[in-house]
């Protein structure tokens, strides 16, 4: 069975937003200190690499990551790449022929390329696609860039319009060997009492490996 993992690897020299908390990890414990086990400790922003924002990440009324109904992470997902140019939001009309097939989609738009690079310009969404989106029973948008939001967007406009819709939000997930398609989705956030995001172990299986229980 081909599984896609879209999770990029999470180390210290990984990109993070200008002025959050970049990945650290001490080490308190190790074989070659004499101990007889490796512990370690981490410190990070919790929007790191993959990950699934909390609605309370931007709106005053939201609701922790620990309170986040998992069927939005799990379950078919599709698949689209677009071709917007990059620092756009991604438009409806960005979508050409492309149907709407699945409760999810995931935006490939090749505009964040090194996740241990940071560039301001990358891609994003419009407030008008989350609405048709919405309109169409998408429950998840997902993106291969840090926000569906412009880096400077302060206003969050597309993340306001998910709140309206009681949508979901995946980001930073890594897309580039992954064809257009469906397929089914696990995404889980750990459960962070309180948290604004969490990351994730992001995979792709193929469409109907959850139904069949593969």
């Amino acid at each position: 069975m081909k599984i896609y993992d879209i999770t990029p690897v999470i180390s210290s020299r990984m990109a993070v937003f200008p002025g959050d908390v970049p990945y650290s990890r001490e080490v308190t414990l190790d074989f070659s200190s004499g101990n007889n086990l490796l512990l370690s400790s981490m410190r990070t922003t919790m929007h790191l690499g993959a990950h699934a924002d909390a609605s309370n990440h931007y709106n005053e009324q939201g609701e922790g990551i620990d309170k986040r109904d998992l069927s939005y992470y799990l379950g078919p997902v599709q698949v689209v790449r677009v071709t917007t140019k990059r620092g756009d939001r991604i438009k409806l009309e960005d979508l050409g022929d492309e149907q709407v097939n699945a409760q999810r989609i995931l935006f490939c738009t090749g505009s964040y390329p090194d996740p241990d690079s940071w560039n301001s310009d990358f891609t994003s969404l419009s407030p008008d696609l989350v609405d048709f989106l919405a309109s169409h029973g998408v429950i998840l948008v997902g993106i291969d860039t840090p926000s569906i939001d412009p880096s400077e967007d302060k206003a969050l406009l597309s993340h306001a319009r998910v709140a309206h819709h009681k949508m979901a939000i995946l980001e930073g997930v890594v897309l580039e060997t992954v064809p257009q398609g469906i397929y089914d989705l696990i995404a889980l956030p750990l459960k962070i009492e309180n948290a604004d995001a969490s990351p994730v172990r992001a995979v792709l299986l193929p469409s109907g490996s959850l139904t069949l229980g593969i």
